[in-house]
Order: structure tokens, then sequence, then C-alpha cells
């Protein structure tokens, strides 16, 4: 008979995440950034561990980007970091050059089901260029620029009965971060809940 794998009732560990705007007229204060409050917002409903929020708002620079990025994971210590903006086709969207400049490797499931998403609205989602890396034991993911948008993309799509249209890319974020070595993370089912394989347990780290 196999031995059932060990379980731990540990308290939840908290999950630093980078938050990272990225606009030329936001940064420079021509209007007022909506990223960072939409991120924010979601992730404190959707995650139920203690969360510390490690926020940039920054121009489309690819050299800022990369170097703000390489900060939140090397020096930040942050589990994830998100983007937003940056990610269509014009000349200054450069976001996905540059966080495939910092990554180790390349997670392309990301990008393709943000792509999957958007086109239940609009045809114009396949110029979308959103790409998604770890680094370290980090991951780095770009998301769309608007607040609706970002929250599409998290959560995914529901039928009126409440069933699944269209998986979200957060029920797959806990499982990669487990993979990679970082911190366990609980979701709030009412808001995206998490998959994980029955074999997944918790440990604990260090």
């Amino acid at each position: 008979m196999t031995e059932a794998p060990p379980t731990y009732d540990l308290p939840l560990d908290p999950v630093r995440i980078g938050l990272v705007s990225i606009s030329d007229r936001a940064s420079a204060g021509v209007y007022r950034d909506e990223g960072l409050p939409s991120l924010r917002d979601w992730l404190s409903r959707a995650v139920r561990n203690p969360l510390v929020f490690v926020e940039r708002l920054i121009p489309d620079e690819r050299p800022i980007i990369e170097s703000t990025l390489i900060d939140l994971v090397d020096a930040q210590r942050c589990d994830v970091v998100f983007t937003t903006g940056g990610t269509g086709p014009s000349k200054r969207d450069v976001t996905p050059e540059a966080t495939l400049a910092v990554g180790d490797r390349e997670l392309p499931g990301f990008g393709e089901q943000m792509r999957q998403i958007g086109l239940c609205f609009v045809p114009t989602a396949i110029l979308s260029r959103q790409v998604a890396v770890l680094r370290g034991e980090a991951l780095i993911v770009n998301l769309p620029g608007q607040p609706k948008s970002i929250r599409e993309t998290l959560e995914g799509l529901k039928e009126a009965d409440g069933a699944t249209r269209v998986a979200g890319l957060f029920a797959a974020i806990p499982y990669c971060v487990d993979l990679i070595g970082g911190p366990w993370i609980e979701s709030d089912p009412a808001v995206c809940k998490a998959f994980r394989p029955k074999s997944a347990v918790r440990r604990p780290r260090g």
C-alpha cells in the first residue's frame, strides 16, 4: 500500500509581487495610470496569502524595462512580476522584447491563452504580443493595458451559469510558482480557482 504524501497545516507565506505599468504618457503625468491600481485590486481579491506589492510606473524604453524587471526579481526578490502595457505592434511597444531579454526560459502557453481570451472580444487580439518568462525562481508575465482586459485575462471568461468558458491565466500561476520553488499561493475560488494536480503537496520552505 502506497503511503499518502505528507501534508502540512502551515500559515500562508507572504507573496512578493512586482507590478510594472509601462506607458510614456502615464509615467510623464499626462494622465492617471490605471494599470497598477487595477492589478493591485484584482490580486488582493484573488489571493489569500499576505501580499507585498512592489510597484513601478515607467516609460516605453527597453533599457528601463529590462533594468526594472531585473531589479524586481534579483534585488526586490519578487516571486511573480506582472507588466501591463507596451505589447502591441507599434514602434514604442517593446515590453515583450525586454521581457524575453531578461528571461532564462519562455513559457509560450501564457501568450497563446491571452490571445485566445482576447479573440473572444475583438479580432485585433492577434496583434497582441504578450509573453511570459522565468527568471531564476520568479515568473514574469506581460498583461494587456486596459483594466477590463487585465481582469478578463487573469480571471478568464464564464458562461451565464458560472461554468468556465475560457480559463484565465491565474488558474495556472500558483502551480507554476510551486514548480520553480516559490511560495504556495492560495487563490480565492470565488474569483479564480487555481488548478493543481492531485499529486501537488504543500511542503515547508527553507
